[in-house]
C-alpha cells in the first residue's frame, strides 16, 4: 500500500508539473499574471495531491505573522521541493532565490526568468555576487510579491543542522526590510531523494518578523534559532 501510494502520488504530481509547463509556454507572452496564476494553480494540486493521495494534512502555523502592508522577505528552511509549491499557492507571486543552472533547463527556464526569479551562483564576493545582491535588494524594495530565500543553499534533512549561508544577512543588511524566518517539516513526508511519500502532519510555520537593523552577526544567530529551534 505504502509503495502504490507513493507511486500513486508521485505520478500525479510529475505530470501535474508536466502539464503545467506546457500551459505556461503560451503565458510567455502574456502579462506575468497569466503564469503566475498557474504557478499558483499548480501549488493548490500539489497540496490537493498531499492532503488526499498521501493522507497527510498541511498544517499553517504564524501566518499572522506575514505583514500585509510592508515590504519583508522570507527565509525559509528548504527540506523538500513540496514547501517552493506550497509558498506559490499561499503567498502573493512570490519570487524565488534559485541556482543560475536552473535557468538553463529549456522551458522551466524560461518560465522561471519570466516569473523573475532570481539566479545565484556562488557565496564568494565576486562581480557576479555584488550584482546578485543589488538586484535582490531591489527585487525587495520595488516588486509587490515577496521575496524567498532558502539560506541553507539547498535541501536537508529534517533535524539535520547545517550551518546558514551568510549571504542572506547581506541581503536583509542591503534591503533594509523585516526578514520572517520559517520552521518546517516537509523532509519527513516527502523526503529529497526518495521515491517514497510518508503519512503524517506537515507543518510550516512563519516565524515573528527579524526586523532590520541587527548586525550580520545577531541577525544570523536569531534566523538560525527561529529556523532549527
Amino acid at each position: 500500500m505504502h509503495f502504490l501510494r507513493s507511486l500513486v502520488f508521485n505520478f500525479a504530481t510529475y505530470c501535474g508539473s508536466f502539464f503545467s509547463t506546457l500551459l505556461a509556454l503560451p503565458t510567455l507572452i502574456m502579462p506575468k499574471k497569466a503564469m503566475q496564476w498557474l504557478a499558483r494553480m499548480l501549488g493548490f494540486y500539489i497540496i490537493f495531491c498531499v492532503r488526499f493521495i498521501i493522507n497527510t494534512k498541511i498544517i499553517f502555523k504564524g501566518l499572522e505573522n506575514i505583514p500585509k502592508d510592508r515590504k519583508f522577505f522570507v527565509a525559509s528552511a528548504h527540506q523538500s521541493i513540496c514547501e517552493t509549491f506550497v509558498f506559490n499557492a499561499i503567498l502573493n507571486a512570490p519570487i524565488f532565490i534559485v541556482k543560475a543552472e536552473l535557468f538553463k533547463i529549456p522551458f522551466y527556464g524560461w518560465c522561471i526568468k519570466k516569473l523573475g526569479f532570481i539566479g545565484t551562483h556562488r557565496e564568494k564576493v565576486t562581480k557576479d555576487h555584488l550584482i546578485f545582491l543589488e538586484k535582490t535588494a531591489e527585487a525587495i524594495n520595488k516588486e509587490t510579491s515577496p521575496l524567498i530565500i532558502f539560506p541553507q543553499g539547498t535541501r536537508v534533512k529534517n533535524n539535520e543542522r547545517v550551518p546558514l549561508k551568510r549571504g542572506v544577512s547581506r541581503i536583509y543588511e542591503k534591503a533594509k526590510v523585516a526578514c520572517i524566518p520559517v520552521k518546517l517539516n516537509t523532509g519527513d513526508v516527502w523526503p529529497r531523494d526518495s521515491f517514497f511519500r510518508f503519512p503524517g502532519e506537515i507543518y510550516i510555520e512563519f516565524k515573528k518578523p527579524i526586523e532590520p537593523g541587527l548586525n550580520m552577526n545577531d541577525f544570523m544567530n536569531k534566523l538560525e534559532k527561529e529556523i532549527y529551534d
